[in-house]
C-alpha cells in the first residue's frame, strides 16, 4: 500500500480562508466522486464555514475530559476504520488534549498518511517552528502551537490562500472573524496593518523558496541546463583578489533593484593542492555576501569559465558578474581570459557583467602549485620551441642555402647562436627537460647539415667538435639555472601562501573566532576535498568516533574510520584528522599537519569551555543550596517556632486563656504562616527564575490597577502611593508586576523608619514608564547596590527572621523577564530608591479584560493570557 499524499492551505493569519479554502476543495472531490470525509474541521462560529461543512460526510469526534472541563479531537482510529480515500483535518499545528494517542495533530496526520489515506490541512506561517522568533518580533505574541518545517516542506502540495490586510481587516471589521465585542481589540493588536503586511511578507518568501525547490526537482530530473528566469540570481565570480569587494558591492545594488534577488558569490579552485587565492582575503569576502545577504560557495573545476558556467546554469541563474582581467597586455598572448571566454559561452540566456575595478592591468601575481610544475600550456610550449624549434630552423636555414661553406649564409657561430637562443626559450618555457630535449636534437642537426662533411656524423675540424660541445654545455647550464630559479620561485610562492594560511588559521584560533566545523570546511576548500572528518576513540580497541565532519556539496560523507579515508592525518594516540576525494602529494601534509593539530586545540577548547560552563553551574548551584540552608537553618525555623508556641498555649489544660488571649495567640499563628508563605514563594519564583521557566503572558495594561493589588498586605500608614492616572499603558505579565512591585515595597518597607512611609510613584519618560519606590533608610553604598539583587543577600543590619534575602533577586528577574530592569539609586535625603522602568504599550488603548489577546490555532482562535500562579 502506498503512503498518502498531503495538500496544505497556507496561510499568513487568521482569518484569510483557508478552512474555507479546503472545504471547498472538499466539494469538489465530492463531485468527482471521491470518498472524502472530514476528520476535523473547527468553524469557530463562522456562518459560511459552517454552510460549507453542509453534504460533506463528518467522521464523529473523541470526547475527553481534561481539568474538569470536556474537549473533542480527532478520532483517529475512527478515521482509519472508515479508511476514507481523502480526510480533510483542520489546524495542523494544533497540540492534541493530554490522553490523546499523538501530543501533535500533524503526528495523527503522519498515520493517515502511512495507511495511504490523502489529508488535505491547513496552517499559518507563525506556527512555523523556524519562523517562532522572527513572528515573536513582528507581533509581541509567542506562538505556543508549533509545527517542524520539515512536516510542510514534505508536503505534496502547498497552495497559498493569500489576501490582502485592507481586505482582512474589512472581514474582520464586518464580523466574519471574529465576535463583534472582539473586534475593535483584535484590529488595535495582532491584526494592525504592519503586523499583518510582514506575516504575509514572511508567507510569500516561504513559499517562493518552496517553489524554488519544486523548480529544481524538476529541471534536474528532465535534464534541463538552460537558464529559466523565473527569478533574478546573480552569480558573482571570485577569484581570490582584493577586487573581489567591489564585484560583490556591484552585485548588491544590482539585486537590490529588483525585489527578491539573490547573490551567490562562488569561487573556483583547482583540485592540485594548496589554492592560489588568499585565504584571509577569501574570509573577508565570504563574511561581506553573508552580511549584504547572499551566500558564498566554494567549487572545485580544472578549468575555470566551464565550471563557472556549470555553477551558474546549475543554480539557475540569469547573470554574472565578474572583475576586469588583472592581466598585462602582454600575459593576453596566453589566451583570452576568464571573461572574455564566459561572455563567449554564456549564450542567450545569461548576462555577463565586466565590472572596471582598482587592480585593472596591475597583474596576476605569481601563482602557488606545488613542486615546479609550470603549468600545461607552458609544458606543451617547451616542448613545441626545443624539438621543432630546431627542426624548422634547419628547414629555413637549408632552404635558404645557408651552410658552412656558402657565402651567403649567417656562418657556423651564428647558427650555433640561433640553437641556442631556441635552447635557452625552452629553458624559459618549460623548464629542464625541453631544455636537453633541445640541446640533443640541436647538437645533432648542427653536426649532420652545418659542420663538413654535411649530412654524415663525421666531424672533419676539431674547431667545430669544441663548438659543438660548448654549445651542449652552455646548453645544459642555462637550463639547469633556468629551471633553478622556477623552482625556487615557485617553492617560495608555495612557502607565503602556506605561511599566510597558518598566519591567518592561528590569529583566527586564537582570537576564539574559528569554531570546529569552520576549521574542517576551511581544510576541505585548501586541499580540494570531498570531505573531512575528525575522528577519536577512547582507547587503542574502541571503535572510531567522529568529533566534526564536513561532508561535500555533493552529499558525499565524511570518513568514519581513518581506514576509509585517502589521506590520514594522526593527531596524537587516539585522534586523527581524516580526509576523502585524492591523495595529497608529500608537500601538502606539513600544512596538513597544523590544520590537524589546530582541530584538535579547537576541540579541546571547546569541551574545557563547556565543562567550565557546567562548572560554574555547579559552583553556583552550590552557592545557592549552603544559602537555602543557612536561610532555612534560622529564616525558616523562626516563624515555625512562633506557630509551634501558639500552638503549644492554646492546647495547654493548665492554663484558662481569655478571649483577648486566644485572639491574640491565633492572629501571631496566622502572622507565622503568612511569613512562610511568602518566604516558601520567594523560593518558589528563585527556583523558577533559575530554571528559566518563567513564561511572562505581556498584555497591556495600566500602573494604577496593578499597582493597588500589590499593596494589599502593606499597612495604609507605611505606603504614599502617587500613581496618576494619565500615565500610558504599560506592556507587562500583570501577575508578575505585581509580585515585583510587591516586593520591592516590602523590602522598602523593611528599612525605612516608622515615621517615615515608603513613596511609591510613577512617571512617564519618552516609551518607558519608571516606578520608583523611595524609603528613608540608611541607604547602600555604591559599591553594594548590585550585590543587594542577588540570591541569599541582606545588607547591614536587616531584621534576622524577615526574610531569606530573594526579594530583590526575584524582582529584578521578574522585571528582566518582562523586558525591564530594576536599579538602585539613592534617595535625596537620605535612603534608597528602587527603580522599575518598564516598556510603553505605544499609546494603544486598554485591552479588554475578557478579550482574548493570544492567537492561538492556525484558524483564527485564541488563547486567554491569564496571570501566572502565585
Amino acid at each position: 500500500m502506498g503512503r498518502g499524499k498531503l495538500r496544505i492551505y497556507l496561510g499568513a493569519a487568521p482569518g484569510v480562508g483557508k478552512t474555507y479554502a479546503m472545504l471547498s476543495e472538499g466539494h469538489r472531490r465530492v463531485e468527482r466522486g471521491t470518498d472524502l470525509v472530514v476528520g476535523f474541521v473547527e468553524h469557530h462560529g463562522r456562518r459560511r464555514t459552517q454552510v460549507m461543512m453542509h453534504g460533506l460526510e463528518e467522521v464523529p469526534r473523541r470526547e475527553l475530559e481534561y481539568r474538569e472541563s470536556a474537549f473533542s479531537e480527532m478520532d483517529v482510529d475512527a478515521v482509519l476504520a472508515r479508511r476514507p480515500a481523502v480526510a480533510l483535518i483542520d489546524e495542523l499545528a494544533h497540540t492534541n488534549i493530554p490522553g490523546c494517542r499523538n501530543e501533535k495533530r500533524w503526528q495523527d496526520v503522519e498515520e493517515l498518511l502511512r495507511a495511504g489515506i490523502d489529508v488535505v490541512s491547513t496552517v499559518n506561517i507563525q506556527h512555523l517552528e523556524s519562523l517562532g522568533d522572527v513572528v515573536e518580533s513582528i507581533t509581541g505574541v509567542r506562538q505556543r502551537e508549533t509545527i517542524p518545517d520539515e512536516v510542510v516542506r514534505r508536503a505534496d502540495q502547498i497552495e497559498l490562500v493569500d489576501m490582502s490586510p485592507q481586505a482582512l481587516r474589512r472581514r474582520m471589521a464586518h464580523g466574519n472573524i471574529y465576535a463583534p465585542d472582539k473586534v475593535d481589540a483584535a484590529l488595535s493588536n495582532y491584526f494592525r496593518p504592519g503586523n499583518l503586511t510582514a506575516l504575509r511578507e514572511l508567507a510569500l518568501l516561504w513559499t517562493a523558496d518552496r517553489v524554488d525547490e519544486y523548480l529544481q526537482q524538476y529541471r534536474d530530473e528532465h535534464s534541463i541546463r538552460t537558464t529559466w528566469q523565473a527569478r533574478e540570481r546573480i552569480v558573482v565570480g571570485l577569484t581570490g583578489g582584493p577586487e573581489g569587494r567591489t564585484l560583490i558591492r556591484r552585485a548588491a545594488r544590482m539585486a537590490a533593484k529588483g525585489s527578491g534577488s539573490e547573490i551567490l558569490a562562488v569561487y573556483i579552485a583547482r583540485s592540485d593542492g594548496l589554492t592560489s587565492a588568499s585565504p584571509k582575503e577569501l574570509a573577508v569576502q565570504r563574511t561581506l555576501v553573508e552580511d549584504l545577504g547572499g551566500t558564498f560557495h566554494h567549487v572545485i573545476g580544472e578549468d575555470v569559465p566551464g565550471a563557472l558556467l556549470e555553477f551558474a546554469r546549475g543554480v539557475n541563474a540569469t547573470q554574472i558578474v565578474l572583475g576586469s582581467s588583472r592581466r598585462k597586455t602582454w600575459q593576453y598572448v596566453f589566451g583570452p581570459g576568464v571573461g572574455a571566454i564566459v561572455a563567449r559561452d554564456s549564450g542567450p540566456d545569461l548576462d555577463v557583467h565586466i565590472v572596471t575595478h582598482d587592480e585593472v592591468a596591475k597583474g596576476r601575481g605569481l601563482p602557488v602549485s606545488r613542486g615546479a610544475r609550470l603549468g600545461r600550456s607552458r609544458l606543451i610550449a617547451g616542448w613545441a620551441v626545443g624539438v621543432a624549434g630546431p627542426v624548422l630552423l634547419t628547414l629555413l636555414l637549408t632552404a635558404t642555402g645557408a651552410t658552412l661553406a656558402s657565402e651567403i649564409g649567417p656562418g657556423f657561430a651564428n647558427e650555433v647562436l640561433l640553437f641556442l637562443f631556441l635552447n635557452v626559450l625552452a629553458a624559459l618555457l618549460g623548464g629542464m627537460a625541453p631544455a636537453l630535449a633541445s640541446a640533443a636534437v640541436g647538437s645533432l642537426l648542427l653536426n649532420y647539415y652545418f659542420t663538413p662533411p654535411t649530412h654524415t656524423l663525421t666531424i672533419a675540424d676539431p674547431e667545430n667538435i669544441v663548438a659543438i660541445a660548448i654549445f651542449v654545455a652552455v646548453a645544459v647550464c642555462v637550463a639547469s639555472v633556468v629551471d633553478l630559479a622556477a623552482r625556487r620561485t615557485h617553492q617560495a610562492a608555495r612557502l607565503r601562501a602556506e605561511s599566510e594560511i597558518l598566519s591567518f588559521l592561528a590569529g583566527s584560533v586564537l582570537r576564539g573566532e574559528t569554531s570546529l566545523e569552520a576549521l574542517l570546511e576551511r581544510v576541505r576548500e585548501t586541499f580540494g576535498m570531498d570531505s573531512v572528518a575528525l575522528l577519536e576513540r577512547e582507547s587503542d580497541v574502541a571503535p572510531w568516533t567522529c568529533a566534526g565532519g564536513v561532508g561535500a556539496l555533493d552529499g558525499t560523507p565524511p570518513p568514519e574510520r581513518p581506514e576509509d579515508a585517502e589521506v590520514d592525518m594522526p593527531v596524537g594516540d587516539h585522534m586523527a584528522l581524516a580526509l576523502s576525494g585524492r591523495v595529497l602529494p608529500a608537500e601538502d601534509r606539513r600544512v596538513l599537519a597544523a590544520f590537524a593539530a589546530q582541530a584538535a586545540v579547537v576541540l579541546d577548547r571547546q569541551r574545557l569551555t563547556q565543562e567550565a560552563g557546567q562548572a560554574r553551574e555547579l559552583a553556583e548551584g552550590n552557592r545557592i543550596r549552603t544559602a537555602l540552608l543557612a536561610a532555612v537553618s534560622h529564616d525558616l525555623r523562626t516563624p515555625l517556632a512562633a506557630i509551634k508556641a501558639a500552638v503549644s498555649s492554646l492546647r495547654s489544660d493548665d492554663v484558662a486563656w481569655s478571649a483577648e488571649d486566644e485572639a491574640e495567640l491565633l492572629e501571631g499563628i496566622e502572622d507565622g504562616a503568612d511569613r512562610l508563605d511568602h518566604l516558601v514563594g520567594n523560593l518558589l519564583d528563585m527556583s523558577r527564575l533559575q530554571t528559566g521557566t518563567v513564561t511572562p503572558l505581556i498584555r497591556e495594561i495600566d500602573l494604577d490597577e496593578v499597582v493597588p493589588m500589590a499593596l494589599v498586605g502593606v499597612p495604609e500608614a507605611k505606603v504614599a502611593p502617587d500613581i496618576p492616572e494619565e500615565l500610558p499603558m504599560v506592556a507587562v505579565d500583570p501577575g508578575l508586576l505585581e509580585r515585583a512591585v510587591a516586593n520591592i515595597v516590602e523590602n522598602a518597607v523593611k528599612y525605612s523608619p516608622p515615621d517615615r512611609p515608603v513613596l511609591v510613584a510613577a512617571s512617564a519618560l519618552g516609551d518607558r514608564v519608571e516606578l520608583r519606590v523611595a524609603d528613608g533608610g540608611p541607604g547602600v553604598p555604591d559599591s553594594e547596590k548590585d550585590r543587594i539583587f542577588e540570591p541569599f543577600q541582606r545588607y547591614g543590619d536587616a531584621p534576622r527572621g524577615a526574610g531569606v534575602g530573594l526579594g530583590l533577586a526575584v524582582a529584578r528577574g521578574f522585571a528582566e523577564a518582562m523586558g525591564g530592569r530594576l536599579t538602585a539609586e539613592d534617595t535625596p535625603g537620605g535612603g534608597m530608591t528602587m527603580v522599575l522602568t518598564l516598556r510603553v504599550a505605544a499609546g494603544r488603548p486598554p485591552v479588554d479584560p475578557g478579550l482574548p489577546v493570544q492567537v492561538g490555532s492556525t484558524s483564527g482562535t485564541t488563547e486567554r493570557k491569564g496571570r501566572p500562579a502565585r
